[in-house]
């Protein structure tokens, strides 16, 4: 038995060190509930609303859905949540079991009243509620539209695709695949046979969708008529392929529609697996009756009106949704992020570079790379373990042999500012003397098969078990797991990477879990699939900040992610492959993820398998420094390939893109915590800062890195050279020659090896620390150097963000929010500090030692800093302005005239 066991994971682990076998994985024809969701017809079940059943109160408007196909009787229900947000839940009125319902993820702080409005039709109900939004529910066929200052935003049902496959008694014969079915050599038992779910979303006026991630696919979501649907199914999917709807490690059932003037959004609260249908269409097919009036407002003929038409469906659970009318982007992602929970604000460390290999070998190996780093004054945060510093794969566990003074090893780093991470995955060794296997085992906090056992798969230690992360309890105890007391060897000093936690098992079905497992609760695995990697991920934060005695900010990487997982940590686009189109690939997806509300998202620089060229290798940095989370990392069988490796030239090149992604860390943490207190994304998409340009729409090949830096990474092999499009109106400043561009044109910019093309928009201003440090931790009281990118007008405003950089404290208004602005008047350039924002007092040591102007047109003739001549110097054919050492302190209140 043990030699057959052995030969099992063998062969996993071979399967694994090859290319993505694609027949690994379903598509729609291998899926009995996509397929039959797919097949439906418009209006197929006719349902109806029952305007007898109407009962509205101050807090919900509740009625009935009747089929005339003789389908279950639906209850719908309408409230309004969190200052604005519709809801719709759909659930089964009379079901012989329930359903599962996503608990915990979203966070309801208000609702609203639906006033309604008497109309004189008969054929609807119309209600008024916040911000000039109202809802039509049109009777019969039900069909439900979200109106905004009378103008339509998203139609739901319009198509009729409402589908509820309600539980039923087993038959004698059962049709097959509806409650038996089979992928390969896996056999899925589905005891309370098909449960299905489905309703179709439209946008009007919209060609433009994003977002419901993970997929290897471009930013505007591709019409999937002539292919498989985006699958929405947390998968371990090596080496993945390109421009493909497949699902990959994450999901997050939230899609974003953008046109001029307009940002809608839907957010589809299901854990279970999903599809998305997506189709272009004219907003004519489906505007029937009453409703024709409202389309007027978009100005055009009836048969000129694009609309973008999607499909959802998903295997378990119930229809619970939310509709985001905007109007803008950031009303959607602020409306988001409070529902679902705004973004973490991470420790300064966890946005500087990060070191990774699958494996370090021992301690020794752990300082060279370290020495290596200092030898070549290329900066680094933290250096990462993978599983192979365990014992056998027992996590939290060291090998003693390789590993004897794991306390001391992080000590050392500690010394120079620096970090470490370790892997803890979620499959538990199943091995006798095994602490955290035996206690979870005693205690009964392992997922269960469907016959009531310990559910037993195959994972990097050989046999496994997955605890229950379903449960608040055993999220509790795994959080006390990583306390100094219960992981030796382990200080406070160290961080934690989540990986596998799809959850992978390799000999399941798709190398996952089966469906049928059992949860806490009698809860199917179906039901909760996409949101296991997430509570692994939140639990393993808790424990992190519990260490601290709840003062230290925690780090937690996770591979699998769900809507939520904003709120614990980063992610990573999972084992991309060293070649160019996998590099190409990476800003796509990282800006879906984005789009979807998760920032916190970075690619594997260098791609994990393969061996990537120099060339490769050196634009992959240069691109990685541009992103919200930024680690170098490379499988077992890869060369070694830390920067410090390179031939010089490179070598010299790539150390000069990871310093200066470090001088720009102040400003990266000022986006950072604007994301956690707006939601915005930090990687954005051209069209979010620029929502009226068209040509922005679809564009991935350049993005905005908050709002004041565009990027245009170099992707293709042997390019010298990048088209860049310059959008708005008014000046871009190339932030390594400080030449200006003017907007509203597409120009080849050259890019040779030493140089990614970075322009800093006119009007904003960026905070910097030019000294350069070792890691991040060294630099928190340098000076600051503020660049100010002046408009055709001569204005500019921004602003920094401070505080300790690592604790809690900022929760209680320990932190400094300073603004800046420069303004020109005649012959008068004026640069203001002032509006420091915090609720309690906080003071730093910081100070502004320059400040840069961009776009000077005239030599100055006096300088006063407050009142007093200060020292200037003015480069006067590239139109800058230096003002050397001011020295207000970052909180400071002052003023600098400009004479010109």
């Amino acid at each position: 038995m043990a030699a057959a066991k052995l030969a099992v994971l063998v062969l996993c682990v071979a399967v694994l060190a090859a290319a993505v076998d694609r027949n690994n994985f379903k598509k729609c024809s291998d899926s009995s509930f996509c397929k039959r969701n797919r097949a439906l017809t418009p209006d197929h079940g006719k349902y109806a609303v029952d305007a007898s059943s109407l009962d509205l109160n101050d807090q919900r408007a509740v009625m009935d859905l009747n089929s005339d196909a003789g389908l279950a009787k639906l209850q719908l229900t309408l409230s309004v949540v969190n200052k604005g947000l519709l809801r719709a839940t759909i659930v089964e009125k009379n079901p012989i079991r329930p359903r599962y319902q996503v608990q915990d993820v979203v966070t309801i702080e208000s609702t609203h009243k639906l006033t309604r409005v008497r109309q004189e039709e008969k054929d609807i109900l119309v209600f008024d509620f916040v911000n000039e939004q109202t809802v039509v529910v049109t009777l019969n066929p039900f069909r439900l539209d979200l109106l905004r200052a009378g103008e339509i935003v998203i139609s739901v049902n319009s198509r009729g695709l409402l589908n509820y496959e309600s539980f039923q008694a087993r038959p004698e014969t059962p049709f097959g695949g509806d409650w038996e079915e089979s992928f390969k050599t896996h056999a899925d038992s589905k005891p309370h046979g098909p449960s299905s779910v489905g309703i179709d979303f439209s946008f009007p006026g919209v060609e433009h969708v994003y977002g419901i991630p993970e997929h290897a696919s471009s930013l505007a979501l591709k019409e999937t008529v002539n292919s498989d649907p985006y699958r929405l199914y947390n998968l371990d999917v090596f080496e993945y392929e390109l421009d493909n709807p497949m699902a990959l490690y994450g999901s997050i059932p939230f899609m974003v529609a953008h046109r001029k003037k307009q940002t809608s959004a839907v957010f589809l609260l299901n854990a279970s697996e999903m599809w998305v249908d997506i189709a272009l269409s004219k907003l004519q097919q489906g505007l029937k009756g009453t409703l024709r009036k409202f389309k007027s407002f978009f100005g055009q003929a009836q048969d000129d009106v694009p609309q973008t038409d999607t499909h959802w469906f998903a295997e378990s659970g119930i229809l619970d949704f939310y509709l985001f009318s905007g109007p803008t982007a950031r009303d959607v992602y602020y409306q988001y992020a409070k529902l679902t929970g705004m973004p973490q604000m991470p420790p300064l460390f966890a946005l500087a570079f990060h070191q990774c290999r699958w494996n370090y070998n021992d301690e020794a190996d752990v300082a060279f790379v370290d020495s290596q780093f200092d030898r070549f004054d290329i900066p680094v945060d933290v250096i990462w373990l993978d599983i192979e510093h365990t014992d056998g794969k027992r996590y939290m566990v060291w090998d003693r042999t390789k590993f004897p003074h794991p306390e001391q090893m992080q000590n050392s780093l500690a010394e120079r500012g620096r970090k470490m991470v370790t892997i803890v995955d979620p499959h538990i060794k199943r091995a006798p003397g095994y602490g955290v296997h035996e206690k979870a085992s005693s205690l009964g906090y392992y997922i269960k098969n469907k016959d009531g056992a310990e559910y037993d798969g195959w994972c990097w230690p050989g046999s496994s078990s997955w605890l229950d992360f379903l449960s608040p309890q055993i999220q509790d105890w795994w959080a006390d797991q990583l306390s100094l007391e219960n992981y030796g060897g382990s200080t406070r000093h160290l961080h934690v990477w989540n990986d596998m936690n799809e959850p992978s098992v390799f000999n399941g079905p798709e190398i996952t879990m089966h469906k049928d497992a059992k949860h806490v609760g009698g809860w199917e695995h179906r039901d909760v699939h996409n949101i296991y990697g997430m509570w692994q991920q939140a639990a393993t934060a808790k424990g992190l900040l519990k260490r601290s005695g709840n003062k230290e900010r925690p780090f937690v990487l996770s591979r699998a992610f769900f809507a939520g997982s904003q709120k614990y940590g980063a992610i990573w686009t999972g084992d991309n492959t060293a070649n160019w189109a996998h590099l190409e690939a990476s800003l796509p997806m990282l800006l879906s993820i984005n789009a979807a509300g998760l920032p916190f998202a970075g690619a594997d620089i260098g791609g994990f398998f393969g061996n990537p060229d120099n060339e490769l290798q050196l634009r992959w940095f240069q691109a990685g420094a541009y992103q919200p989370f930024m680690r170098a990392h490379a499988h077992l069988d890869t060369r070694r390939r830390e920067p410090y490796l390179l031939p010089d030239n490179e070598r010299k090149i790539v150390r000069d893109a990871i310093r200066t992604r470090y001088t720009f860390l102040p400003y990266i943490y000022t986006v950072f915590h604007e994301a956690h207190t707006t939601g915005l994304p930090v990687m954005r998409p051209m069209w979010l800062e620029f929502p009226d340009d068209a040509h922005t729409f679809a564009m991935s090949t350049q993005y905005m890195f908050g709002n004041a830096l565009m990027v245009a990474p170099v992707t293709k092999q042997g390019s010298q050279s990048v088209e860049v499009y310059f959008p708005g109106d008014q000046p871009w400043y190339d932030m390594e020659n400080f030449k200006s561009h003017q907007a509203g044109a597409t120009m080849t910019i050259a890019a040779p090896l030493r140089k990614i093309p970075v322009f800093q928009r006119g009007g904003t201003i960026v905070p910097r620390k030019l000294r350069v440090r070792r890691s991040s931790s060294l630099s928190h009281k340098d000076p600051i150097s503020l660049v100010v990118a002046l408009t055709k007008e001569g204005l500019a405003d921004g602003e920094i963000y401070v505080d300790d950089y690592n604790s809690t404290a900022f929760e209680t208004g320990k932190f400094l929010i300073q603004s800046y602005s420069a303004s020109t008047s005649g012959r008068l350039l004026q640069f203001q500090a002032k509006g420091v924002r915090a609720t309690a007092p906080y003071r730093t040591t910081e100070w502004v030692e320059r400040i840069f102007f961009f776009g000077v047109k005239t030599k100055p003739s006096a300088v006063t800093c407050q009142g007093s001549p200060c020292t200037y110097q003015y480069e006067d054919n590239m139109r800058i302005l230096t003002i050397r050492k001011p020295a207000f302190k970052i909180g400071d209140e002052y003023s600098i005239h400009v004479t010109l």
